[in-house]
């Protein structure tokens, strides 16, 4: 063509950034996902079957809920064999196909690691609790106090994550045992050295199968003030968050929570990590509900991901756009150079996405956790907009709420977030054959399930599926973030850049209930006007590729806008990004090396 120039440019960028660094993860609660026995239960091999799915939305890394041997008294929290799986899930040559299958599609998988407690099942306790030499301080044991009335009590009157006293009376050792959660779940004691390096020990047996990395589960809960400590003797002081005391959101957890000894335990957990950290970097997720500050020091230590669970836990519908930038400019000045963010925004423990935050701000929630800075969690059926189910008192299978009564229950089970996947309008919406699944599927599987939104034109699933090919971009991956300060209209937004690429992308986010007309380019400088649509939400009826001019942009309310700067240059890059990171990721990051290669077609 005539006056065309080609100009090729190729770049060698170098970095030394692990595969699991700013990174898409996808939860995986097995139970729910798929059944493939047709028991109504999920089980691994319903994740075998389901892996091209999470391959296609683009996941980096797959965490699996707990498939360990386990009783089940807390949906596979109380193991009882460290090292087998749990029949109902199926067999370790089930595990090692699953393993398999997923490297070859290009998908680290990330098993959960229960470190803190055991099942009372466990042969461990059982030895404990029959005083077998070598095993008698295994778990934290307390002969008890006697009152005024010489009767006999626990040392203390901390309260149990799971309802009533932390601690349980063992008649064959004549003493108390102690369990931050249910009594079927005594906690271990990481004072004993044999058993630090029991768990260390489990730790490198998966490890040494392929296994990417561990979520490892209620990590502040590992130590408690020690029984020669005057503290161990007092009770919590209350924390401001509940007004019932026999709750344990009633008090503030300083001697059973987040101890000093706890972070040196995180940092023994890298060392084993690194171990096995020559081919394939291994990544560590901890689940800590902790400020800030507290997620800097579980940093600094060695964890890759400590959860950041403010979002999930205190985000509500009516949180304004000032309020959640405040959060994200303190949270973002608390990591460590070097050290990638992280966002959750829903999990098996808390009511969906949809439900806490809107059904109409799906998509708002999902654009701010695919375009912000860091690492992205999605529990699955978040994706397409899954919403809580409603249990019966007669279907409750949570533990948590089956220790209240049919009046208090529906405050404390965490059933309705967990109900099964909706993978199509079939029966039980083609989670599985059975007669009856172990909880109820929702209503709205109907209108609400996979299938149907891959056919849509438009749909939450093909809007999500977009904005985690957006995450693999430079731009967001590892670019620049600047964000406005003004969000007076209740809109926050942002630009994300990256010196190898020219885009520039704004993500506006409304917050608000009516719609904002602003100019953005009073909010950030030297932007160019022209831009185009890249990504909105649904129910805006924005269409992508629409071009629009940045002086004057109206954001719809309750919706997230993605726009692409529109210029005359059609830059190649990105696309040879993906195509490279997908390809060769493997090899790249065994030589800590990225090849960029640049195509400009100038005009």
């Amino acid at each position: 063509m005539k006056g065309l120039k080609f100009l090729f440019l190729f770049t060698f960028v170098f970095a030394d950034d692990p595969w699991y660094k700013n990174a898409n993860y996808y939860q995986v609660y097995p139970r729910s996902f798929k059944d493939s026995d047709s028991n109504g239960i999920g089980d691994i091999r319903g994740v075998i079957e389901k892996l091209p799915y999470l391959h296609d939305l683009g996941m980096d890394g797959i965490w699996l809920n707990p498939i360990m041997k386990s009783p089940q008294a807390d949906a596979g929290y109380d193991i009882s064999d460290y090292r087998e799986i749990e029949s109902l899930f199926g067999t370790m040559e089930d595990f090692l196909e699953l393993l398999n299958e997923a490297k070859q599609l290009g998908m680290h998988l990330i098993m959960d690691f229960v470190p803190n407690h055991t099942s009372n099942e466990h042969e461990w306790f059982i030895k404990s609790e029959n005083g077998e030499e070598g095993y008698e301080d295994y778990y934290i044991w307390h002969p008890g106090t006697r009152d005024e009335n010489g009767d006999l009590k626990p040392p203390n009157e901390w309260v149990s994550v799971m309802v009533g006293s932390m601690w349980e009376w063992s008649e064959k050792r004549q003493a108390f045992y102690f369990h931050q959660f249910l009594p079927q779940q005594p906690d271990l004691n990481y004072r004993n050295p044999k058993v630090v390096e029991e768990m260390k020990n489990v730790m490198r047996f998966w490890l040494e199968k392929g296994i990417s990395g561990f979520r490892i589960d209620a990590v502040p809960c590992l130590f408690e003030v020690s029984s020669d400590s005057p503290e161990f003797y007092l009770q919590e002081p209350p924390s401001g968050e509940c007004d019932e005391p026999t709750l344990s959101c009633y008090y503030k957890h300083i001697y059973t929570q987040n101890q000093s000894e706890t972070y040196d335990m995180v940092a023994e957990w890298r060392s084993v990590l690194n171990e096995f950290s020559s081919i394939e970097p291994k990544v560590m997720m901890l689940e800590v509900l902790v400020s800030p500050e507290d997620l800097r020091r579980y940093y600094t230590r060695g964890a890759d991901i400590p959860f950041n669970f403010e979002p999930l836990y205190t985000w509500k519908e009516n949180r304004s756009a000032w309020e959640i930038r405040v959060f994200i400019e303190n949270y973002l000045n608390h990591i460590p150079d070097g050290n990638s963010p992280n966002w959750v925004l829903g999990n098996h423990d808390n009511s969906r996405l949809a439900t806490r935050l809107g059904e109409k701000r799906i998509d708002l929630f999902n654009i701010l956790l695919q375009t912000l800075p860091g690492n992205a969690v999605t529990y699955n059926g978040e994706e397409f907009g899954m919403t809580d189910v409603f249990i019966s008192w007669e279907d409750t299978q949570d533990p948590q709420a089956c220790a209240t009564n049919r009046t208090f229950y529906t405050q404390r089970t965490r059933d309705p977030a967990r109900t099964p996947f909706q993978w199509n309008s079939n029966k039980n919406a083609g989670f599985s054959d059975a007669e009856k699944t172990w909880l109820p599927v929702g209503s709205k599987y109907v209108d609400v399930n996979v299938e149907k939104e891959l056919k849509s034109s438009n749909s939450h699933l093909k809007i999500f599926k977009k904005l985690v090919s957006l995450h693999k971009l430079p731009e967001f991956r590892d670019g620049k973030y600047e964000s406005s300060s003004d969000t007076s209209q209740n809109v926050f937004s942002y630009v994300r850049s990256h010196p190898a690429t020219e885009n520039i992308y704004i993500i506006a986010l409304n917050f608000g209930k009516s719609d904002v007309t602003l100019d953005m380019r009073e909010q950030f400088r030297n932007l160019p006007s022209n831009f185009k649509i890249v990504v909105a939400s649904l129910h805006t009826n924005l269409s992508e590729g629409t071009k629009v001019s940045i002086k004057k942009v109206t954001i719809p309310a309750e919706a997230g806008v993605v726009f692409i700067s529109n210029g005359n240059v059609i830059f190649l890059s990105t696309f040879l990004h993906i195509f490279l990171m997908i390809m060769y990721g493997n090899i790249l990051s065994q030589i800590k090396k990225k090849i960029l290669v640049s195509i400009f077609i100038i005009f």
